[in-house]
């Protein structure tokens, strides 16, 4: 009966685990629609690794959290945002979360990439795109 309870509780903590883990993911990303939303780099930065990918009409640079806020908010200066919403959200093959959307400014659409990484103990952005559609 001991053995029967053990495994019960090590199935409901194993459930508990993977369902706050997709619950982290899915608040990460939410979090980072709004930021976008917005167009607010200083809201972004909250989310961004140390070192980060970013891409903007097909230039990708890596930057440290520092320069890509500075980066981003430049890119939300020169284009600020009418719209974003997320057309798609999910996990690579490794299982890195990531979402894609479409933010749209001053008539122009760019489809937005976020790869979302597993720092530990936190999820952050290490990779984010705006290119122009």
């Amino acid at each position: 009966m001991k053995f029967r309870t053990g495994r019960i509780l090590l199935s409901v903590a194993f459930v508990l685990l993977i369902t706050n883990l997709g619950f982290a993911q899915g608040e990460i990303i939410n979090d980072v629609k709004e930021a976008i939303k917005t167009g607010s780099s200083k809201e972004i930065a909250r989310f961004l690794n140390q070192s980060v990918d970013v891409t903007l009409d097909g230039n990708m640079q890596s930057y440290s959290k520092t320069q890509a806020e500075y980066v981003l908010k430049d890119f939300f200066k020169n284009n600020p945002p009418s719209s974003f919403t997320i057309v798609h959200q999910g996990a690579s093959k490794g299982g890195l979360p990531y979402a894609i959307g479409q933010y749209i400014s001053k008539g122009e659409t760019y489809r937005v990439w976020v790869r979302i990484k597993d720092t530990g103990n936190k999820y952050l952005i290490h990779e984010i795109s705006f290119i122009k559609e």
